[in-house]
């Protein structure tokens, strides 16, 4: 047997998944310290930063709390397989159906039901529309003095890592009350 060990100490078989052992503390801290597009960009911007933004975009809109979960883990398999870049992604079939399998365990767990395919859609549609604002933003230099000065508010130090984690789960405990 195969396994990863968590930041909780779990012993984690991402092929073979133990629903039993998924735990929100693991994905925030993994996503807040995995970087977004592998790490090709200015500043550093995590994936539970991303994932947040995406959830705060859900509810913004006033859709359910179904979405809303479904976009704060919609990276959730990642804490667990960490990720590949898009245009490779693509060709590794095997990784996208383990991805898949992880992925929808994780909704099911967390948000109590399998996501309908027009909730899907909506996650997908909010995480693609936050890619490509995220990308105007990285290249915009106005905004990317904005994102500086509060990067540096934060500590670039990977202490920061710990606010996002904290804001990650207390989300989704806020969410979960709904």
């Amino acid at each position: 047997m195969s396994f990863i060990t968590t930041y909780t100490k779990k012993y984690f078989d991402p092929l073979n998944v133990d629903e039993s052992l998924l735990d929100i503390k693991d994905i925030a801290h993994a996503l807040s310290l995995i970087c977004r597009g592998n790490g090709h960009v200015q500043y550093f911007y995590s994936v539970a930063q991303h994932s947040l933004a995406c959830a705060k975009e859900a509810k913004t809109r006033g859709y359910s709390k179904e979405v809303i979960l479904g976009c704060l883990l919609h990276d959730g398999s990642e804490a667990y397989l960490s990720d590949v870049t898009r245009p490779i992604k693509k060709e590794l079939t095997y990784y996208l159906e383990v991805e898949d399998v992880l992925q929808n365990v994780i909704w099911k767990h967390f948000i109590q039901r399998d996501l309908t395919k027009e909730e899907t859609k909506l996650v997908f549609e909010i995480d693609d529309e936050m890619l490509s604002l995220e990308l105007k933003e990285l290249l915009n230099d106005e905004i990317n003095q904005d994102y500086l000065k509060l990067q540096r508010k934060v500590d670039l130090s990977f202490v920061a890592f710990e606010i996002v984690e904290n804001e990650f789960i207390e989300f989704y405990k806020e969410t979960m009350e709904i």
